[in-house]
């Protein structure tokens, strides 16, 4: 089957390129979706617009780039994604199935074989990241030998594909980055992990020469905007960097990651540091948004949000962290929970609010993790039997066709009556501040909101459900 995919798109290929075409400004991006969870592929890099392909009835798809600008793409399917590059000429096809996403996806093609060799080394960081918890305990010393020997050898590994694959420098440079990357921010998250919340002051303690690194760190490469080793490097050291004014009277109070006067001066530092308005407004509004999803004082958003707008020049992100910051203001408790529509198991249409009558835990999840939601549907049920007077609602916010959410309900056999599904995805992500695919908020039996960011594992789950209870 695949080698029949392969063929049939080859040859669609080469029976699209027209004598007209200019060798290298055009590439060619198709493939085959198993089990879609909608009818659609997008593209987009960090300085195209967003484009949509739609699936065939054999869920294939294949799409011409015009005038490409060679680097990073990114592809997104049913609320997954991930990333490629793709330069002039290439003929990029893949083959994935959304049971598996990453560790199903497969490269043929011209260009394959330095895309596949990114998604296996994708797949080694995480298993790697997952290891870090463990590492973090380490001495300095060891610490730094272990990453230091595990980057080496992704390194060496790199030189010898470089050598028996025909590469392109941008491979190469890429590639480099997101090693050398990763292992810079291993090394500025080492000193949260290693002394924790309450030693934190003793950064200041590590090694000499634990951050030499820094010398050859390119903050304004914009070549290197779309890699997530360089994009994550980047919110640590300035996590990292901004201890300084936090611990500059010496005090050493537990640190609070939330702190106003810390996340001003992470702004104040990205601001001064980049010059590249691209990676330099990206950076902004994460670190404005992080704090913001997390701020329980509208006061201190306000803060932080005009510190932001002053800084940025990108509209588009300005008006987004706006937005997001009204949305949040209305979860505060006390609110009324915001209207929206919502479909249950057999596609009626209804309004969320309506479907609060007595006190309710809303769990949002995804059919893209699903260890989190097979574990988060475990915890409803068991919280169900503890509480009985409570309901527990679930919604899925994938922006997918009802069909896919449905075969997901009848494969894990969950009951159906108290699951919804998000009519608009997109719109509720924005009015409901949705971060992650495990929101949570508790609301009374009026739909006057109690708590708006919590987790059904967290520590005090049952306080907030048993508070809720008591003052109906």
């Amino acid at each position: 089957m695949k080698l029949l995919l392969v063929s049939i798109l080859t040859s669609f290929l080469f029976i699209s390129c027209d004598s007209k075409t200019k060798a290298g400004d055009t590439a060619y991006f198709g493939g085959e979706i198993v089990n879609p969870n909608n009818n659609y592929v997008t593209i987009y890099s960090k300085e195209s617009e967003r484009d949509t392909i739609l699936l065939d009835a054999q869920n294939r798809f294949i799409y011409k780039i015009e005038n490409l600008k060679a680097g990073l793409y990114h592809f997104t399917h049913g609320g997954e994604y991930q990333t490629l590059l793709i330069e002039p000429n290439d003929s990029i096809l893949i083959r994935l199935n959304t049971n598996d996403f990453d560790e199903s996806l497969v490269y043929t093609g011209s260009g394959s074989k330095k895309n596949n060799y990114f998604i296996k080394a994708f797949l080694n960081d995480e298993v790697a990241n997952k290891q870090f918890s463990k590492l973090q305990h380490l001495e300095p010393e060891a610490f730094e030998k272990h990453i230091y020997t595990a980057k080496q050898q992704k390194l060496d590994y790199l030189d010898r594909f470089v050598v028996e694959q025909e590469s392109s420098p941008l491979f190469k440079k890429i590639a480099e980055a997101s090693i050398n990357y990763n292992y810079y921010t291993h090394k500025e998250k080492y000193p949260f992990g290693y002394f924790g919340n309450n030693k934190l002051i003793h950064y200041k303690d590590l090694p000499d020469g634990f951050y030499d690194y820094r010398k050859d760190v390119d903050f304004n490469d914009v070549s290197l905007s779309g890699v997530y080793s360089y994009n994550k490097f980047m919110d640590w050291y300035f996590h990292n960097t901004a201890l300084k004014e936090y611990y500059q009277d010496g005090n050493h109070h537990k640190f609070n990651r939330q702190a106003l006067d810390y996340n001003l001066e992470k702004l104040r530092l990205i601001d001064s540091v980049i010059e590249n308005k691209t990676i330099k407004d990206y950076v902004l509004m994460h670190a404005t948004k992080v704090f913001v999803y997390n701020s329980t004082s509208a006061e201190q958003s306000q803060s932080m949000l005009d510190s932001y707008l002053e800084k940025s020049s990108n509209e588009y992100d300005k008006n987004y962290i706006n937005n997001l910051s009204k949305s949040i203001l209305s979860l505060y408790p006390g609110n009324k929970l915001p209207s929206i529509e919502i479909l249950d198991f057999n596609s009626n249409v209804l309004n969320l609010q309506d479907v609060i009558k007595a006190p309710t835990v809303i769990y949002c999840w995804s059919s893209n993790f699903k260890y989190s939601y097979r574990n988060n549907h475990y915890m409803m049920k068991s919280l169900k039997v503890k509480y009985p007077d409570m309901d527990f609602i679930a919604i899925n916010i994938n922006d997918m066709n009802t069909y896919a959410w449905k075969k997901t309900l009848n494969i894990l056999k969950y009951p159906t009556e108290n699951e919804y599904m998000f009519k608009n995805p997109n719109e509720a992500v924005q009015k409901f501040a949705i971060a992650n695919s495990q929101k949570v908020l508790i609301v009374d039996q009026n739909g006057l909101i109690v708590e708006s960011n919590t987790d059904l594992f967290s520590n005090d789950i049952d306080t907030l459900i048993e508070t809720t209870l008591a003052s109906n």
